[in-house]
């Protein structure tokens, strides 16, 4: 939880419901809200010239949504969509930053999330520019896992889709399911139920 939902309350904070599919925000859109997932997963996207999904990010419970922007006076590069049912807490900008400096030390707690989203930012870079496909997705399922405790191996299930996988690593589909197959007969990865272990 990047900020604590009484805190988020207590200045005035909505949630509202979205379903999946929902757009939260759009792509050249100006940021004028903080989001939090209180519940549900959210993806960031763009699509390029020949209209595919790229996937930037996936948030998730607890996570803020695009919080960067409402320090840098930029529109959003990305959308944001419900890929889950979900529940958002969302606090206009003036009063977000109130909030920030009513409590100076939310002021670590963002510091904490935006430097894992440019740890992220890093990796995805890291991952696009090998040609490899196995080190594309390995190097994804690390990223992953480096927040599990347990990183004994295939102690982590992947929690995204094949498609979703493709479509972060800049891979298709089809690519993605016949790598992680060979990964398997390496013993990379287990495939059991259609779940990825790691």
């Amino acid at each position: 939880m990047v900020i604590e939902e009484t805190i988020i309350k207590s200045l005035g904070a909505k949630v509202k419901e979205y379903n999946i599919g929902d757009v939260i925000f759009s792509e050249g859109g100006a940021p004028l809200y903080y989001y939090q997932i209180i519940e549900g997963d959210v993806k960031l996207n763009n699509y390029n010239e020949d209209g595919k999904e790229m996937i930037q990010s996936i948030l998730t419970t607890g996570q803020s949504i695009g919080e960067f922007l409402l320090f840098a006076d930029k529109l959003y590069p990305a959308n944001a969509i419900a890929i889950s049912p979900c529940r958002v807490l969302i606090l206009s900008k003036s009063k977000f930053l109130l909030l920030l400096e009513k409590y100076p030390e939310v002021h670590i707690d963002i510091i904490q999330n935006l430097s894992d989203t440019m740890y992220f930012k890093f990796i995805m870079g890291q991952i696009f520019s090998t040609q490899n496909t196995s080190t594309k997705l390995r190097s994804l399922m690390d990223y992953l896992k480096s927040f599990q405790k347990d990183q004994s191996p295939f102690s982590f299930q992947i929690p995204l889709t094949r498609q979703q996988m493709a479509s972060l690593t800049g891979l298709r589909v089809e690519t993605t399911i016949r790598t992680l197959k060979m990964m398997e007969k390496d013993n990379i990865v287990k495939i059991i139920n259609r779940k990825i272990l790691y």
